[in-house]
């Protein structure tokens, strides 16, 4: 049985450093309005990492499409391009200030991996655990229902 429908985003963009920037903050403020706010800060250095590669690495372009998808328990988030070429996980240095970015999103991620898209392309995600929901909330009464009475001096303020 599915309790929640999916959720879905999808943005298309160049990847460039401006750009980056404004996709982190659409990831943000997507898993704000999905009420996944315990996922922003991983989601967002995850697709941070993902659109760097592209910027980086692709050819014969920097077209690329984020998706981020909430299915039941699961956050997914996939950066799609142009270039068939499939990454590789290096082992960098402690100290080195680049080639970590795959390293990272294997770290703080529950699953990660790349795929081949069609003819030309690649398909780069990583997976989040999202949490369950704290509250559930009964449902409202129907419009005009008679609901109980508080008993009498139940009141806030009540006096005796």
């Amino acid at each position: 049985m599915i309790s929640q429908p999916s959720r879905h985003c999808t943005v298309e963009l160049q990847a460039l450093p401006s750009r980056i920037g404004q996709v982190r903050r659409i990831v943000s403020a997507q898993l704000r309005y999905w009420h996944l706010d315990p996922l922003i800060d991983r989601a967002a250095l995850g697709v941070t990492e993902l659109l760097t590669n592209v910027h980086q690495h692709a050819e014969p372009d920097k077209v690329c499409t984020v998706e981020i998808e909430l299915l039941l328990d699961r956050l997914t988030v996939s950066v799609h391009d142009h270039d068939p070429r499939l990454p590789e996980v290096r082992d960098a240095d402690a100290s080195a200030t680049c080639g970590r970015g795959l390293a990272m999103v294997a770290a703080m991620s529950e699953s990660w991996g790349v795929r081949p898209d069609g003819e030309s392309g690649k398909v780069v995600w990583f997976t989040l655990a999202a949490p369950s929901p704290a509250v559930t909330l009964p449902p409202c009464p129907p419009y005009g229902a008679v609901t109980e009475a508080p008993a009498r001096g139940a009141a806030l303020g009540a006096v005796r």
